[in-house]
């Protein structure tokens, strides 16, 4: 592992065991906060999961009773009888946190709170299939566009759980090893300056002392 470029001081030194500290601390929150997005997406993803079948589930009963009407009506019939809606929908988006990633939360809203709204024709000439079509699709509207916005929802945390991964790595594998390798060498540097200037006054001291002595024994 490479040494951080500083100089071996014990102002240094001091100011490296801080900044480990708080890598440490910063490393723990951040893995607490990929734990805690791992468990919220796979939440979302058994949610999602069972939105899905639901809607495939609907679409394919909604698919059935179209080819049979389009089988029972002319091909003129049924254009004629869907070009013209009579029903209308505004989306309204807006935002909820989840561990500080903002995610969307789709609601729409019909013009008419009619339900018979959303069949554009008479019933006089057209299919019953073609009815039971359209109220299936009208039925799963609202979970097709739950389930949008909980696909959403799991592509942003996916993302955010991938970065918080990356700086979780970056701490662990790289940054606090390089301080704890740095503080080490620090240490040992400052140790081993401490040794010699220990040996430097050992001999300081003995000279003066032999001074000293030759001093006394000449004096």
């Amino acid at each position: 592992m490479a040494l951080l470029n500083v100089n071996p001081t014990r102002m240094e030194l001091t100011r490296l065991k801080n900044r480990l500290r708080t890598a440490r601390r910063g490393h723990k929150l951040l893995k607490d906060k990929r734990d805690e997005l791992m468990k919220q997406f796979l939440e979302i993803m058994h949610e999602n999961r069972s939105l899905r079948n639901e809607v495939e589930a609907a679409l394919a009963r909604a698919h059935k009773s179209f080819v049979v009407a389009s089988a029972l009506m002319s091909p003129e019939m049924l254009e004629q009888s869907l070009v013209y809606p009579k029903q209308s929908v505004s989306l309204e988006i807006s935002f909820k946190n989840i561990m500080s990633v903002n995610v969307p939360a789709y609601t729409f809203k019909t013009k008419q709170d009619d339900p018979g709204e959303i069949y554009p024709y008479g019933f006089a000439g057209t299919a019953g299939e073609l009815d039971e079509a359209l109220f299936e699709l009208s039925e799963t509207f609202q979970v097709m566009l739950k389930l949008a916005q909980i696909e959403k929802t799991m592509q942003l945390l996916a993302g955010e759980i991938e970065k918080t991964r990356r700086r979780v790595n970056a701490l662990e594998y790289v940054m606090i090893p390089q301080l704890e390798d740095t503080i080490k060498y620090i240490t040992m540097k400052l140790e081993e300056n401490e040794r010699g200037n220990l040996t430097r006054l050992m001999k300081v001291k003995d000279m003066i002392l032999k001074q000293a002595g030759y001093g006394r024994e000449h004096g």
